[in-house]
């Protein structure tokens, strides 16, 4: 039995993981180990398979300091599993409940930024592939739970294979190798081969959302409509994406033809803060569905989200040829307006007339920056480990002399954000996250005399960092609608 589960379950993992390229003779993989069953088995098994695929292994562990010691017992098991299995170990950790308080996030959204940030830094160089433990149970819970929520066909898309990372080696990404294996299978092959692994009593609690589809739903449709619902719900996710992954090509394509530059500010009659707009004609003779998609691209394009109610309205607005006066407000301060044949999206707290600025910030103070549309806070806080901070976000105060000011970044401006190997031009840094237009030539730092010791989105310089416990100075950025 031993050699049929392990043989079994080995072989279909390969060949999923040779269906879609997950990984490649040479790759360098971190396996995310949280100390449960899935990662665990997630780890053996590519153990087991690292020689007939040509790759390099080691152990990734994230602690999220959300159950005292258990977490701290959590992190010891994994340390203790890669040293057993003789595989580097990269460890990190945060305080995710005053990250989800601050942010105004659920524990597990917050858990999953602060996670997937500190993936992004190891694929910065010395990983290229992080291999993550979901599984065809976690696929068809993430699809039911986005059809409760009115997802359209890319929420039904659930989780992919692959999730290419942006602004990083071409070959950079968090691969799923195990999302066509169910959870019982894994537990089943760790008991085949001896391997023991720990619970994480948090999943047993109704009060979290999956949990809830985990142990009540999904068992109450197997049961009473569907035995293989979980697969059903997979292969709609599969079905999905091979859709989403068309569509997207084709209105990419489409978005190319449809798209209007804006006119030079004297000659343009949508007004200040215009990035562009999509020709009416086209709108209109397009079929709903396709429509839908443009917009929604459009919106993407230039930095922003759309709702359905959003897209409806545009599309609305689009029909009225005659209601050019007509604006609808957007989410992020934008707006849509009918302006002769075309349909203008606008951000008008971004100053096409001047879009240099430069505010002095006070320690403690704030000041509103209205051409980035929010609040710069300079607090004095203290960087013990209990008190929440992220180590990321703080500066020793010690170190900086004069006065602080908030501007926008000019040419030359180089940065050496934490965790990083070499100081960077912000130019550099802002085409890695593929930045673009008036949001990149935007974007506001902090400076310090003539450094720049903070950046919106990076972390700010090592060298800058607080002694341990001392006093830190921590700057953020607070959106004026959300303030």
């Amino acid at each position: 039995m031993y050699y049929g589960v392990v043989q079994s379950l080995s072989q279909a993992v390969l060949a999923y993981v040779r269906k879609h390229g997950l990984l490649r003779p040479g790759d360098r993989v971190g396996v995310a180990v949280s100390g449960g069953a899935d990662s665990v088995a997630l780890l053996r098994l590519l153990l087991d398979l690292r020689s007939q695929i040509g790759i390099v292994l080691s152990v990734v562990h994230f602690n999220h300091r959300l159950r005292g010691k258990e977490s701290d017992e959590d992190e010891r098991f994994v340390a203790e599993l890669a040293e057993r299995c003789q595989l580097e170990f990269h460890l990190a950790n945060a305080n995710v409940a005053a990250w989800a308080s601050e942010r105004g996030l659920s524990l597990e959204a917050a858990g999953r930024e602060l996670r997937y940030e500190y993936f992004d830094r190891l694929l910065e160089g010395k990983l290229n592939r992080i291999a993550t433990a979901h599984t065809l149970d976690d696929q068809a819970e993430t699809v039911l739970l986005k059809i409760t929520r009115g997802a359209g066909s890319r929420g039904l898309a659930g989780i992919y294979p692959e999730l290419k990372v942006s602004g990083r080696a071409r070959s950079a990404a968090i691969v799923r190798p195990l999302l066509a294996v169910e959870r019982h299978e894994l537990r089943e092959y760790l008991s085949a081969i001896g391997q023991i692994w720990r619970e994480d009593p948090s999943n047993q609690d109704l009060r979290h959302a999956r949990n809830r589809v985990r142990r009540a739903i999904l068992p109450c449709l197997e049961r009473d409509l569907n035995p293989a619902v979980r697969q059903a719900l997979a292969e709609t996710a599969e079905i999905a994406r091979g859709e989403e992954e068309y569509w997207e090509e084709k209105t990419q394509s489409l978005l190319e033809s449809a798209w209007v530059a804006p006119a030079p500010q004297a000659a343009n009659p949508a007004g200040p803060g215009t990035r562009g707009g999509l020709r009416c004609d086209l709108l209109r003779s397009l079929p709903l569905a396709l429509g839908r998609r443009l917009v929604r691209r459009a919106a993407e394009s230039l930095g922003f989200d759309l709702e359905f109610r959003h897209v409806e309205e545009i599309l609305g607005l689009a029909q009225k040829r005659a209601q050019p006066e007509k604006t609808l407000s957007l989410p992020g301060g934008w707006t849509a307006r009918l302006s002769a044949a075309e349909l203008q999206f606008a951000q008008p707290h971004l100053s096409l007339a001047a879009p240099d600025y430069e505010y002095r910030l006070a320690v403690p103070g704030a000041i509103e920056v209205p051409e980035t549309g929010s609040r710069f806070e300079a607090r004095l806080v203290s960087s013990a480990a209990g008190e929440g901070y992220n180590l990321d976000d703080l500066l020793d105060p010690v170190r900086l002399s004069g006065e602080l000011r908030v501007r926008n970044w000019r040419p030359g401006d180089r940065f050496w954000p934490a965790h990083q190997k070499a100081p960077k031009k912000i130019k550099h840094l802002l085409e890695e996250r593929h930045l673009r237009g008036r949001e990149r030539k935007g974007w506001p730092v902090v400076v310090n005399g003539a450094e720049l010791v903070w950046v919106r989105g990076f972390a700010v310089p090592r060298r800058s960092w607080p002694q341990d416990g001392g006093p830190a100075l921590w700057i953020r950025e607070v959106r004026l609608e959300m303030a």
